[in-house]
Order: structure tokens, then sequence, then C-alpha cells
């Protein structure tokens, strides 16, 4: 892999993945795996090892990522709560292979499709030291996020002001611009931010660390020739 990894805007990491994918033939399927394994190993590294994970996902890419990272999670023997904000038919199809995975080792998974019923299901549970959003990742631009997840950070949000729970960002913050630094105001600020393949613009601003918190860049396994393309 790259020694040092660039920094690389929104637009050119979809175009690293497309390279990676289209012209050198591996598959988004693995490039997740890649991405939510080495997220869960940088997570588990920095765990006592008997904090309780909540990883909330969303519909995209993200959302896979995150159920992968669930999965490792678990395997390393971790309480894990999923909480699932889309149907399993609303997912990427990268992201339903590794949701069928979690269901077939038995992890607990939760649904809650918008800001309302996560509030209900969070009031339910114990209290998680670990929050994991993997929502949106650096799919969001602008400042201003729709419905639902806008509510479901907000009820996120409350949960992790009550706990006490400390937040870990997949790829970003959902609701932060990795080009621009604008963020939401319901964006959930991050004391890590694993953020795959490469680092982006606003990540690397040293005005946003309150909100990205450490930033830690994860491989993905594109090879050397994809990076040097875009």
């Amino acid at each position: 892999m790259l020694d040092d990894f660039p920094t690389l805007s929104r637009a050119q990491v979809r175009e690293l993945d497309r390279v990676t994918i289209d012209d050198f033939g591996i598959p988004g399927v693995v490039l997740m795996e890649n991405a939510g394994r080495g997220a869960a190993e940088r997570l588990l590294a920095r765990l006592e090892g008997d904090e309780r994970v909540l990883i909330v996902c969303g519909a995209g890419n993200n959302g896979g990522d995150g159920y992968v990272v669930a999965r490792h999670v678990a395997e390393a023997g971790l309480p894990v709560l999923v909480v699932e904000t889309a149907t399993p038919d609303g997912l990427t199809a990268d992201a339903a292979v590794y949701r069928a995975a979690c269901v077939a080792l038995g992890l607990a998974l939760a649904h809650a499709p918008d800001g309302a019923a996560l509030r209900v299901l969070l009031e339910k549970v114990d209290a998680h030291e670990i929050v994991v959003d993997a929502l949106l990742g650096t799919g969001f631009s602008g400042a201003c996020l729709r419905e639902p997840a806008a509510s479901i950070l907000t009820a996120l949000g409350e949960a992790v002001a009550r706990w006490g729970s400390s937040v870990v960002a997949l790829d970003a913050p959902s609701g932060f611009d990795v080009d621009t630094g604008e963020s939401a105001p319901e964006s959930l600020r991050a004391g890590l931010t694993l953020t795959f393949a490469a680092s982006k613009p606003a990540l690397d601003d040293p005005e946003n660390e309150p909100r990205v918190g450490r930033v830690l860049v994860v491989p993905i396994g594109a090879p050397r020739a994809a990076y040097r393309r875009v």
C-alpha cells in the first residue's frame, strides 16, 4: 500500500472506487470487507475490551461498512447492537451481503427508520460506551440534512449526551461535508474518525478537529496504480 496516503476529494474517492472495481477487477464487496475489517481493528485497539458498542447503519455503503465492523467487533467478544435505519430490501447490494452475515451470526439488530423510533428504542436499552456512526459517511454535502437523517442524528445525539458515549465515525461524521467542512447542526461530534482509502480536505483542516476528532486513514485494498490514475 502507499506509504503516505494522499488527500482526495469526495469525487476523487468515488473515482478511486470505480477504477479499482472496473479497471482492476477488485469487487466492491471486497473493498467493503477491507474497509470494515480495518476500521474494526483500529477501534478494538483503542478499547478496554468490555465496552458495549452501538452501530447505527444507513442504507448505503457506509451502512455496509458498519455491518462489517459489527461482525468483527462481535467476533472479538464485545456486545454489539446494530440499529438499522433501512429495511433489508432498501440496502445497497454490498451492504445486504454483510447484513446477511450479521443475521447468520445472530447479532442483535433493531430497526429504527426515523428519529422518533430511534428515541424510543434507545430509551429502552442499556447505555453503550461506544457509538459508531455509519449512517451517511462522505455522502453528505452542504449544510442541511434531509429527513429522516436529521431526526435520527438528533435522537442519537441525545443518547450520546445521556450516556456519555464516545463517538466513532466511519469515513466521516454524518452531516459533515468532507470537501468544504460545512456541518449540519445535527451532526455528531466524533472523537475518532476512521476514514477510508484517503484523507479528505476538510478532515485535514485543524479547525475541524472538534467535529471530527482524531482522523485515521484505513486502507481498502485499492492498488497503487488506481491511486496514480486518480
